[in-house]
């Protein structure tokens, strides 16, 4: 039941986005996506499964997300700015997502349940990034290098400052110097 499926997955994304998963009820996630609450059992085998599940969907959808944007036709230093910037968006609106790129899960989320770790991650996105530049362009060091700038924006994010500015690699006038601060 692939319809079914993507329904409580859903519903269960938008239960965890209103309130901690602890406080999410099966029987409202059934309701929610129009199933019974058999259904659901049946496709996840509980909550633990749809926990897993979730964090599933979570790390497919940006690693496609990856690909969309590594697939854009600009440059090899655009595309890696909008990689860092759209990781460091999608992060920001999506605890899930956040927990899994940066390992800090808390109460609010499914308790960590087996998937790939924040460095698995990291390298997943770093061997797309170089495997979709032209050979030559950039190193899967380089590539890396802007991942993890992009992770460090998603723990310690720096205000306003545009992250595409500081991955030209040269400072926007509206940047302060460290003296300025």
């Amino acid at each position: 039941m692939p319809l079914a499926r993507e329904s409580l997955l859903e519903a269960a994304g938008a239960a965890l986005a209103a309130r901690p998963w602890p406080v999410v009820r099966m029987v409202e996630v059934a309701a929610a996506a129009g199933v019974s609450r058999q259904t659901l059992y049946n496709e996840f085998g509980g909550k633990d499964g749809l926990g897993r599940a979730l964090v599933r969907r979570e790390t497919d959808r940006y690693l496609a997300g990856v690909d969309r944007v590594l697939g854009a036709e600009e440059g090899a230093r655009e595309r890696m700015a909008e990689l860092a910037d759209w990781t460091v968006r999608t992060a920001r609106a999506h605890p899930l997502l956040r927990a899994l790129l940066t390992g800090c899960w808390d109460a609010r989320l499914p308790l960590l349940v087996p998937g790939p770790r924040p460095e698995e991650l990291t390298r997943a996105v770093r061997d797309r990034a170089a495997a979709a530049l032209a050979p030559g362009e950039w190193s899967p060091y380089r590539c890396e290098l802007v991942v993890r700038l992009a992770l460090s924006y998603v723990v310690a994010p720096a205000g306003d400052s545009p992250m595409g500015d500081l991955l030209g690699l040269g400072l926007s006038a509206s940047n302060r110097t460290a003296g300025d601060r």
